[in-house]
């Protein structure tokens, strides 16, 4: 299988906020396990701006995004040398790869990035990503690097993505309150609002809300999404080895897996520059039983500026998001083509990627 490995600051990090560097090279012995298994691996780390914290002592006050920015060009340096002597003890080489939000926005950054993981996995080099903390600032960060470790889960066809946390899952309840137990199948559909607390983690930016939205939308897209408490022993290898007999929750995946262009598409909405809207007519029948495109006689207003092959979203007549697609023309000539028939789509729906249906 291949495998993408996310591992939270809250694994790697101790109460004091300092690198658990005992757990570190625990987790990389079982990574070297699985590599020795025959299962590919992509490691999304955190852990940068634990590192560079312990390094330095700041004397004077500085804004949270200096911090940042400090503490992470520090820390990256030393967290990337850690985990190269730690793997280095197999034999096993790794590569860093820094990456920003935005390098996802275009279809020829997106498709870059895959071709470089794909050179370093078939020449048996473990990519270890991490956001470019030193560059990504507020607008531009990604919630986390959950919602990171899912889209290099979806550019990369992973099999399943792991995302590694200090509790053992999505419980029905308050986690450690008595009764509270962890759900452990997570169906299509299911509705989890009622157990999802909004709190985030100690030492990362996001939490267990993020997660779950993040791993219902890589399971929709055909990907096996698994989180599991990263502080327990041998917990990926017990995962592979013993999965009924491990503590975690699973999501189920799709069983239609979406094409590599689709994946792309779900995870941009983010990224889109205009504003499509449509009729009721053109929006039932996107919303029918086949693929279909979006014809520029449907539409019936343009919001904002975009050049062809940039993100858009569709939204219905009353306004509703409907999806996201690529466009097939700037917004300019879409603009003067609106209600016009025999033109070529809008969006083709090759580039079309819907929301599920509530």
């Amino acid at each position: 299988m291949r495998l993408v490995i996310k591992v939270g600051s809250n694994v790697l990090t101790r109460d004091n906020g300092k690198l658990d560097i005992t757990r570190m090279s625990a987790l990389v012995d079982q990574v070297a396990a699985l590599r020795a298994g025959g299962h590919e691996v992509i490691l999304v780390s955190s852990g940068a701006v634990a590192c560079g914290r312990s390094e330095l002592k700041v004397g004077h006050k500085l804004g949270s995004v200096e911090q940042r920015q400090l503490f992470s060009a520090l820390g990256q340096a030393k967290l990337i040398n850690l985990y190269y002597d730690l793997f280095r003890e197999y034999r096993i080489p790794v590569g860093q790869v820094l990456t920003m939000k935005e390098s996802f926005a275009t279809r020829r950054e997106y498709l870059n990035q895959r071709s470089c993981m794909t050179v370093m996995i078939a020449n048996g080099v473990i990519p270890i990503v991490n956001e470019n903390d030193t560059i990504s600032v507020t607008e531009l960060m990604f919630t986390d690097n959950d919602e990171l470790s899912g889209l290099i889960a979806a550019m990369m066809d992973a099999d399943a993505l792991v995302i590694l946390s200090n509790i053992d899952g999505i419980y029905d309840g308050e986690p450690g309150a008595p009764g509270a137990r962890v759900i452990r199948r997570v169906e299509p559909g299911s509705d989890l609002s009622t157990y999802i607390r909004q709190e985030k983690s100690g030492f990362g930016r996001g939490g267990m809300l993020t997660k779950c939205h993040i791993a219902r939308k890589v399971a929709e897209e055909g990907i096996r999404v698994i989180i599991a408490n990263g502080k327990r022993d041998n917990i990926l290898t017990d995962l592979l080895s013993n999965p009924e007999g491990t503590l975690h929750t699973e999501f189920t995946p799709n069983a239609e897996p979406a094409s590599n262009m689709k994946k792309w598409l779900a995870h941009s909405a983010s990224f889109a520059k205009g504003l499509v809207h449509i009729n009721d007519k053109a929006a039932k029948v996107l919303r029918g039983d086949r693929a279909v495109s979006l014809l520029l006689v449907g539409v019936t207003a343009i919001e904002g500026e975009f050049e062809e092959g940039d993100i858009v979203t569709i939204a219905d007549g009353e306004g509703r998001r409907m999806g996201v697609g690529r466009s097939a023309y700037g917004s300019n000539d879409a603009r003067r083509l609106i209600g016009k028939h025999d033109v070529k789509p809008l969006v083709h729906y090759d580039y079309l990627c819907l929301d599920p249906q509530e």
